[in-house]
């Protein structure tokens, strides 16, 4: 990959991405037959492999912006999701920055939503070619004039020109993913301080799980999640040092911690609420059981129930018809009675895992429900019912 991005940017190479565009894998190994017979084949290979990634990055970027892009691996992986870096971007032209020093950018992600805000972007990575890759990346969407990409050590860069830092360090190594902070490249710690130096604001992203006692008493700490799934935990410096908040996109819709104490432990309800993840991950639960003057099935579990149907942006309501202690069998019977044969399966607090559940009890039939595996009161239990539909959407707070 390493000597073969620059030919993908050259008129051949641009030409063969072109024709190999929306190749199945199916097919990959004729088409590389019949290229091969006017092309270099390391050309070629290095063509479809750009194909395969850029088909993969259309979820983070979509189709039109990803057709344009070039990716390594690496890249498409640990890039930011397009949604995510807007937010952020917005966010940031909403405290009044105009130029952000983008540390770690890979292949351009952030840096893409930071000018697309109109925000001026120093773009750094050490590595070669995922600078290479950040440098096509802002000429093939027009944004050059905006994004300057450097390949250098970050921890070598003065920022002292530029309004923001955001920092996105390494969380992947040759073994896989990493869960030390201070084995991130550029250690956490590290990317503390840089925030703290910076003239305006700083962000940085960091993985959801980190633990709460490991946020610095100067940050904020955001949890953010897009269409259900959490995406990522971001450290914000120069904002509300103290504040936590659980960022739902799209939205955004934000949900403002109150420090308030552990929501209380309740009778199963009507209903169950299913918190939205970056609402559990910010530990914010209590916030929205609140909202729903609701309280938990179980001090460990976050699952909030309540007796009635309430709007909320924090979680999905589920009408309870049925509770069963844990049972197989019974449960088996239960959707045989009702005709079941669409099931899904939700678990907190259970070590059953959900496909094994399924072919155990072997649903069928034309209707469908949710089973929940948790516990209530400390037993295990099984909760059967289907979404609720409230009447009107909630408004979002903060």
């Amino acid at each position: 990959m390493n000597d073969l991005l620059a030919p993908l940017l050259s008129p051949e190479g641009r030409a063969l991405l072109a024709e190999v565009r929306g190749t199945a894998p199916a097919d990959e190994l004729a088409v590389a037959t019949r290229l091969r017979r006017e092309h270099p084949a390391e050309l070629v290979s290095a063509a479809l492999t750009q194909a395969r990634l850029r088909q993969r990055a259309a979820a983070k970027f979509g189709e039109a912006d990803a057709d344009r892009m070039f990716f390594t691996p690496n890249g498409v992986e640990q890039s930011t999701r397009a949604s995510v870096a807007a937010y952020r971007a917005q966010r940031l032209t909403a405290l009044g920055v105009t130029s952000v020093a983008d540390l770690c950018c890979g292949i351009g992600g952030d840096a893409i939503a930071l000018a697309r805000a109109g925000i001026r972007v120093l773009a750094v990575d050490r590595d070669p070619v995922t600078a290479a890759a950040a440098r096509a990346n802002a000429d093939a969407l027009g944004l050059a004039g905006l994004i300057e990409v450097r390949e250098a050590d970050v921890t070598e860069v003065d920022t002292a020109g530029y309004d923001a830092v955001f920092v996105d360090p390494a969380r992947r190594g040759g073994r896989g993913r990493i869960f030390d902070p201070e084995a991130y490249s550029p250690p956490l710690s590290w990317a503390i301080e840089a925030a703290r130096g910076a003239a305006h604001t700083a962000a940085l992203k960091i993985a959801p799980g980190i633990p709460h006692e490991a946020v610095p008493a100067d940050a904020e700490a955001e949890w953010i999640s897009d269409a259900g799934d959490v995406k990522e935990a971001v450290l914000w410096f120069g904002t509300a040092p103290g504040a936590v908040r659980a960022t739902l996109l799209p939205g955004p819709r934000t949900l403002l911690g109150r420090g308030l104490p552990d929501p209380r432990v309740r009778p199963v309800g009507r209903y169950l609420y299913e918190p939205d993840g970056a609402v559990i991950r910010a530990h914010l639960v209590a916030e929205a059981a609140e909202e729903l003057d609701g309280g938990l099935l179980d001090p460990t579990i976050a699952y909030i129930t309540a007796d009635g149907l309430r709007a909320t942006d924090w979680a999905t309501p589920y009408e309870i018809t049925d509770r069963l202690p844990f049972n197989v069998k019974k449960l088996k019977a239960l959707l045989r009675e009702r005709e079941v044969g669409t099931l899904t399966v939700k678990k907190r607090g259970s070590a059953v895992e959900p496909e094994e559940l399924r072919r155990k009890v072997k649903p069928q039939g034309p209707n469908a429900a949710t089973v929940f595996l948790t516990r209530v009161a400390g037993a295990p239990t099984m909760l059967v019912g289907a979404p609720a539909q409230p009447a009107t959407g909630a408004g979002s707070c903060g």
